[in-house]
């Protein structure tokens, strides 16, 4: 059984969540006017960011410039001359109905449409909730095989969940006449994880049901993470179970006027009592969850019925005035989901939802040939589609990212100021090569490639039950022998200049990031062969954060081969947010005591172990990218398991010392790469590496590390060997 909460001191009723809902939509009242009178003025490609408009079009395979064209088109097209482009009436063929549908320009479209609406609605179904205290019903959908996703105020807690099922087929059929629902038992001890700020609940559904039908019968609705979804101006679609009804459809009336970071504003005709519904684009991809109606309010913020009264839960949701809905993103739901560290049975039933299905998406309208612009140009003048280095595509399996090596006039070893991706090299499924122009590697060779990592790291492993975890007469040997050339004696600057040009010469093998290959079976481990989150303390065992860290990187493969397969024209620009938005979303177990962003993600500084420690999802992003410090008192941050943290920096909970170590090794390692930028290691801070490291002395755990990590990659941590040199060397000369 797993049960992952999030609960916040807040209200946890319904009344909260269309207060706060409210609140959103109010906030953003001068935005949204804004993006009412562009879209009326100049239309949807105009309305939103212009690299969200890129990727969108990118998504629908769609042409820039012949968009542009339909857009001041003012009716049915003829050709034209002059400046303006010419497009004849033949032009607008079945292959452009997306693009003016898109724009709001042509209702028609092709029958393929509804062939998609038909079976994204076999996933939905009505979700009935039966407590002794009462009862209720809201929407959800299936997202894997095994598990539904709804709102967190339709199943609020593990107990509410296992008195709930989900009914299929609850609609009317063809000939009017109503079908006979099928109903499956909610199953919430097998999968249940719950978000009341994201305002979601997944919960695992019964494999079969006690007529024998099968939940798999049903099929699912893949959730995908990746921006282009939809625009503002847009519309969408919404399968529902409205005050529980029956299964309805509110089509194409439903416009996108907010994009909040969590949160999606549209004006539409569902009913309020459509909690959990999805919110689909016109190609039926999961775009929000929906969860609440925007209450007309009074001036005291209360929510108001229709007559006019104040409204409260008990007269129910159909009584509630309304003036818009919100929907939750899907990527935040992700992203959420991608945090937890879960084990077992649980763990596997997660990253089932990041697989995608073997089995072709459903379209509305064929695609169009995918270039930019005549010009290269996008919305409103910024970069043009294809700028800096040329980048070819083929099939994106084997990705080499090019960087610069410094910025001009940039102080420190090769700091790139903007990492570009200058190169994609793609292989054929069966590895043995470049694949020729237009060759698709099949899907399957993204798993055989996370497969052989992961049998690798396992395999690693399994030799290491059989080591011995400290040979302290064997390090001490192999420490002396190391420093042998270094004078003890030495102080300050000296000390600090020979250990580094030490450190560097030896660093020999520099693996690059894969910390489930070496980090969690070998080096990592504490002496119980455990491995414990640095900032948090929690335990975990080496295959639970090896198999977590496995399907994250499948993930990510197949989220950069769909996106270089839909964005073919991508500026390497694109490229490389896309890669970094792709590892925000599925972040790996491991933390870099120093953050990647101060050194541009680049090699060997992202691979070098002696900075890299287990770390679960949630502390990496506690922690961020603040520099390290010490909090004076409790009430002066935001406290977390994982530690404290404000504005101006992070305190961990857990193995202070051993960070602080790590720090001063990579100040030793790479001096002038850290503290030349706003919010990293300022120099005035160091006393408290050094009192870090003072407080918490070098344990076993550390002991094993430095030798497990010269066995690797050549060189060891001074202040690990050697804790008296830190107050003899001079660490002025590592910054900028």
């Amino acid at each position: 059984m797993i049960t992952v909460e999030h609960v916040p001191q807040a209200e946890t009723d319904y009344l909260a969540q269309l207060r706060e809902a409210a609140q959103r939509f109010g906030d953003r009242s001068p935005q949204r006017e804004d993006t009412l009178q562009t879209l009326e003025s100049r239309g949807v490609l105009y309305a939103d960011d212009p690299g969200r408009v890129v990727k969108r079009l990118a998504r629908l395979n769609a042409d820039w410039s012949l968009a542009k064209a339909i857009e001041q088109t003012p009716t049915r097209p003829a050709t034209t001359t002059g400046s303006t482009l010419a497009l004849s009436p033949d032009a607008f063929g079945a292959d452009l109905l997306g693009l003016e549908r898109l724009m709001g320009r042509n209702n028609l479209t092709g029958v393929a449409f509804l062939e998609g609406g038909y079976r994204a609605a076999r996933s939905i179904g009505r979700v009935c909730v039966r407590t002794p205290e009462g009862g209720h019903y809201g929407t959800g959908f299936m997202v894997s095989p095994s598990l539904l996703l709804t709102n967190n105020h339709v199943l609020r807690s593990l107990e509410e969940a296992g008195h709930a099922v989900v009914q299929f087929d609850y609609q009317a059929g063809v000939d009017g006449r109503p079908l006979i629902p099928v109903t499956f038992r909610i199953d919430p001890h097998g999968f249940f994880a719950t978000d009341r700020e994201l305002d979601f609940t997944v919960v695992a559904v019964a494999e079969s049901n006690e007529e024998g039908a099968r939940l798999t019968d049903f099929d699912w609705l893949p959730l995908d993470g990746a921006q282009g979804k939809a625009i503002l101006g847009e519309f969408v679609n919404i399968i529902q179970h409205p005050n529980g009804e029956p299964k309805q459809l509110a089509l194409r009336e439903n416009q996108i006027v907010d994009l909040l970071d969590s949160f999606v504003h549209y004006v539409t005709d569902t009913a309020p009592g459509s909690s959990g519904s999805p919110v689909f684009n016109d190609q039926w991809e999961v775009v929000a969850l929906h969860h609440s109606a925007v209450p007309e309010t009074d001036p005291d913020g209360q929510p108001l019925a229709t007559d006019g009264t104040p409204w409260r839960p008990g007269m129910g949701e159909h009584r509630l005035a309304w003036k818009a809905n919100e929907g939750v993103r899907v990527s935040r739901v992700l992203q959420a989901l991608s945090r937890l560290t879960l084990t077992g049975n649980a763990a596997r039933l997660r990253d089932e939802l990041f697989q995608p299905p073997d089995r072709p998406r459903p379209e509305s309208a064929p695609p169009t040939a995918a270039k930019p612009g005549p010009d290269g140009s996008v919305p409103d003048g910024s970069a043009p589609l294809a700028s800096g280095p040329a980048v070819g595509i083929t099939v994106p399996l084997r990705i080499t990212v090019g960087v610069d090596t410094r910025a001009p006039g940039q102080r420190g070893p090769g700091r790139s100021a903007v990492p570009r991706v200058t190169a994609l090299t793609a292989v054929t499924a069966d590895g043995a090569g470049p694949a020729r122009p237009g060759q698709v590697a099949a899907s399957s060779a993204v798993t055989d490639a996370v497969a052989q990592d992961l049998d690798a790291a396992l395999l690693n492993l399994r030799l290491g039950e059989a080591r011995a975890y400290y040979v302290r007469d064997d390090d001490r040997a192999a420490r002396d022998a190391y420093y042998a050339h270094v004078d003890a004696d030495s102080y300050g600057e000296p000390l600090r200049q020979a250990l580094t040009a030490l450190l560097e010469e030896t660093h020999g093998p520099r693996p690059s990031y894969k910390p489930a290959r070496m980090l969690y079976p070998w080096v990592d481990l504490h002496p119980d062969r455990l491995l414990r989150s640095v900032y948090s303390g929690k335990t975990f065992t080496a295959e639970e954060l090896i198999r977590a860290d496995a399907a994250a990187e499948a993930s990510r493969l197949r989220g950069m081969q769909e996106f270089l397969l839909r964005a073919s024209a991508a500026s390497a620009d694109a490229l490389a947010a896309e890669l970094d938005e792709l590892e925000a979303s599925l972040p790996f177990n491991c933390e870099h005591v120093v953050p990647q962003s101060w050194f541009a993600k680049r090699e060997p500084m992202r691979g070098d172990l002696h900075h890299l420690f287990a770390c679960e999802p949630a502390c990496n992003s506690f922690r961020g990218n603040y520099p390290y410090m010490d909090f004076p008192g409790f009430d002066e941050a935001v406290r977390d398991d994982c530690g404290m943290r404000e504005k101006s920096g992070f305190e961990p909970e857990h193995s202070k010392g051993a960070v602080a170590r790590a720090t001063l090794y990579f100040l030793l390692r790479y001096p002038g790469l850290v503290g030349d930028r706003a919010r990293e290691f300022p120099e005035e801070r160091l006393p408290i590496l050094l009192d870090w490291h003072e407080n918490e002395p070098v344990t076993e755990y550390e002991l094993h590390r430095n030798a497990a990590i010269a066995g690797i990659q050549g060189n060891r941590n001074p202040l690990i060997d050697h804790p008296e040199w830190a107050r003899s060397i001079d660490f002025s000369g590592v910054w900028p």
